[in-house]
């Protein structure tokens, strides 16, 4: 159930709508925007007389709200969230953000070097896998903590907060005290026991879609973190599995406007896991900031073909300056800056 007050309630009758609302076994959620305050019930709301409500000074109306997840709803928190990622990049405003790097950190000359082209050329913040889920159990796992490390120097050298995947609670705590912004990979979209750690978190979560998860299961895992206690949670777009095979994934670019209408959290858009092809990478880029996603997160390494992981869906860091520059031409035409 949402309530949504009068645009000139007091704050008596703020108080009065809460108790009435708690009197019926719920928890208050109380969200204050630029233009409306809206009050949501967590819990069972069967117990809240809807008419009594309706009618108590301050209130302008009363709806019911049937999706299961409330937090990450739009209807209990209608304007848009911005994310602050450190350093002054932010997820969910006017400004693009544009997370950059490569796949997997191979060295400190690699992952140094990317990250002072890509901050050069505009990014707002270094992506780099420290740890690797791979299909194949031979391939090459990343480097672990060492990765974690050299994400470090990178951003000591740069100042670009870094972004990078956890696969286990296990790291959780390493992970709070050392990087800026935890990716949660689509094959752990639904690792439930993970999510609710995070959730224990005070770092900016970025979200990735499941292979095969629906948007509302996609909400229901950003719910797992949000309920937690942690609302800094990003959405990311990154392609799903569907019966095509010419593309790795198929890349869903309605996602992102569906998601808009359905939840006030920020969604960024990964082209280069989508279509796992790099000459693909820059019109996907260009489509995903048309379609309305808040960001891009893309994969560049200086040397693609002897890349440890993912060199054929990977750009240089000539190719994504040209691209950037595509991208700040392109953005004010949908109400955006680069």
């Amino acid at each position: 159930m949402v309530v949504i007050m009068k645009r000139d309630f007091t704050g008596e009758q703020l108080e009065q709508a809460i108790r009435t609302m708690e009197a019926g076994g719920v928890k208050v959620m109380v969200s204050k925007g630029s233009e409306t305050t809206i009050l949501g019930a967590e819990g069972n709301a069967a117990g809240i007389n809807q008419e009594e409500l309706s009618l108590l000074p301050g209130v302008e109306r009363v709806m019911r709200v049937t999706e299961p997840y409330k937090k990450s709803n739009r209807k209990y928190h209608p304007d848009d969230t911005v994310i602050d990622l450190g350093g002054g990049a932010l997820v969910g405003g006017k400004k693009l953000a544009v997370i950059a790097g490569p796949c997997s950190v191979e060295s400190e000359e690699q992952i140094v070097g990317v990250a002072q082209a890509v901050k050069q050329a505009g990014a707002s913040a270094l992506r780099g896998g420290a740890f690797k889920p791979r299909t194949s159990p031979y391939a090459f796992q990343g480097m672990g903590n060492d990765g974690i490390r050299l994400l470090q120097e990178a951003r000591a050298v740069t100042g670009l907060p870094i972004v990078t995947e956890i696969m286990s609670t296990d790291n959780v705590e390493m992970f709070e005290m050392c990087v800026d912004v935890i990716q949660v990979g689509a094959r752990n979209m639904q690792n439930f026991d993970l999510l609710k750690q995070l959730g224990k978190t005070t770092k900016p979560i970025l979200l990735k879609r499941g292979l095969s998860s629906t948007i509302e299961e996609w909400l229901m895992s950003a719910e797992y973190i949000m309920a937690g206690g942690n609302e800094r949670v990003i959405l990311c777009e990154r392609g799903i599995r569907t019966f095509e095979t010419f593309t790795r994934n198929t890349l869903d670019l309605s996602a992102v406007l569906a998601v808009k209408q359905l939840s006030h959290l920020p969604v960024v858009v990964d082209p280069s896991h989508a279509c796992g092809k790099a000459w693909m990478v820059e019109r996907m880029s260009q489509a995903a900031v048309a379609a309305g996603a808040d960001g891009l997160i893309i994969e560049v390494h200086n040397d693609p073909p002897h890349a440890l992981c993912d060199g054929a869906q990977s750009i240089t860091p000539e190719q994504f300056e040209d691209l950037m520059g595509k991208l700040r031409t392109l953005a004010p035409c949908v109400g955006r800056e680069l």
